[in-house]
């Protein structure tokens, strides 16, 4: 099966219902956070005596809310507060949902405790029906018809699925996911190789010496931010001029975040223009993002680009796609494979008593991650057993034709 999603600019000429459906998620979604809270505190209270500041005076057999619970609580509620008939039902259910996944994210992935939501940026209508999609416009079940900018053509083969309106700074948008019910085959082992090291001086190395830097994508824009927050803050909270401000902030942010999107999908284009195979390292950047080079992670958005941009651009164009232990890159001889010692940040060169190897550390490092990769799919051996030279091999036998 294959997903794709397509987003779109719309044409709101209902902006005021948009923003009333968003109001009321935001409610249903906060009130179903507090009720989960207040049951969990409730738990923790002492057994042989009240306490002096609070009490949660719910019953002990009360059945934890969860979301089938939440759920048939909600359709109740509906006879009580008729504001919630005014927004399509699976819309609701579909934030209960997503309430109900960050709990479980909390207690699988060690997230933090959901908080509660200032403002309710998105929603989805998870069932859609046959004349979704229009000549230049979107069927909704609730919204009816709005007009879209089409910016691009609606996959052929797909069905679209689910649909949903986000709220950005210039404007709403739609993200349309598709689907298709054939089936993908996996990526086949190319015949070249390319190995990628991923840092700070350089955005990314390849083995094959180039030495890719990141444009600063915030500090371009840091001087005009920094103008605008300081504006923000001598205006009164909640007037026009403090409204107009936020606004100019959110425009500025919205800014960088596409400039860094639209350079991250050339930059993958670009290196699967170079090889048939993609090799990266396996890392955390979520402790990049809380160390000493947090700014920098931060803003080159490094970690998306290797754990989200470069696979998806891989699969896309028929790359295989591999990460690779992490540990020692830095301190092994892509040349003859010894082990040269821990090295210092502020050393950038590699050099190698035993075969007096000496280049970029950044473009060793990038080798040995090639040089890892072809051992976990297998090339070594077959590098091997033609003297270093991949012509002559069956590679029908690997999975693709020569």
């Amino acid at each position: 099966m294959i997903t794709l999603t397509y987003q779109y600019k719309l044409k709101v000429n209902r902006q005021q219902e948009i923003i009333h459906i968003l109001d009321v998620c935001k409610s249903v979604y906060n009130y179903a956070l507090s009720e989960r809270k207040d049951w969990l505190n409730s738990r923790k209270c002492l057994a042989d005596h009240c306490s002096l500041v609070s009490e949660y005076i719910i019953p002990a057999d009360e059945p934890y809310p969860n979301y089938f619970v939440q759920a048939k609580n909600l359709t109740e509620a509906k006879k009580v507060y008729p504001i919630l008939k005014t927004v399509n039902a699976q819309v609701l259910q579909q934030v209960l949902k997503t309430l109900d996944k960050a709990f479980n994210q909390m207690k699988s992935k060690g997230f933090g405790f959901p908080r509660f939501k200032k403002k309710m940026r998105s929603f989805v209508f998870p069932a859609l029906s046959k004349s979704f999609l229009g000549d230049e416009y979107l069927n909704f079940p609730q919204l009816g018809k709005i007009r879209i900018r089409q910016s691009r053509k609606y996959p052929s083969g797909f069905e679209p699925k689910q649909a949903r309106i986000i709220r950005k700074a210039s404007g709403f948008y739609v993200s349309v996911s598709f689907q298709s019910t054939e089936l993908v085959p996996d990526m086949t082992v190319g015949k070249t190789c390319l190995g990628i090291d991923a840092g700070i001086e350089s955005f990314v190395a390849t083995s094959r010496g180039d030495l890719i830097k990141a444009p600063r994508f915030l500090l371009k824009v840091q001087s005009k931010l920094k103008l605008l927050q300081r504006r923000l803050k001598h205006q009164v909270k909640g007037s026009n001029n403090w409204l107009k401000l936020q606004d100019k902030i959110a425009r500025l942010h919205e800014k960088v975040s596409n400039t860094r999107r639209d350079w991250h999908f050339k930059l993958a284009h670009y290196l699967c223009d170079l090889a048939d195979n993609i090799f990266v390292e396996d890392i955390n950047f979520v402790s990049w993002s809380r160390g000493i080079v947090r700014k920098q992670s931060l803003d080159s958005g490094i970690g998306s680009f290797i754990n989200e941009i470069l696979p998806f651009v891989a699969w896309k164009r028929g790359k295989y796609y591999l990460k690779v232990d992490k540990n020692g890159t830095s301190q092994e001889c892509p040349n003859c494979g010894a082990i040269t010692g821990k090295k210092a940040l502020s050393e950038r060169v590699h050099r190698c008593d035993s075969c007096g190897n000496i280049e970029p550390r950044d473009t060793a490092s990038a080798k040995v991650i090639e040089n890892r990769g072809k051992n976990a799919v297998g090339l070594t051996v077959l590098e091997n057993a033609r003297g270093g030279d991949l012509t002559g091999i069956d590679w029908v036998k690997l999975g693709r034709s020569s």
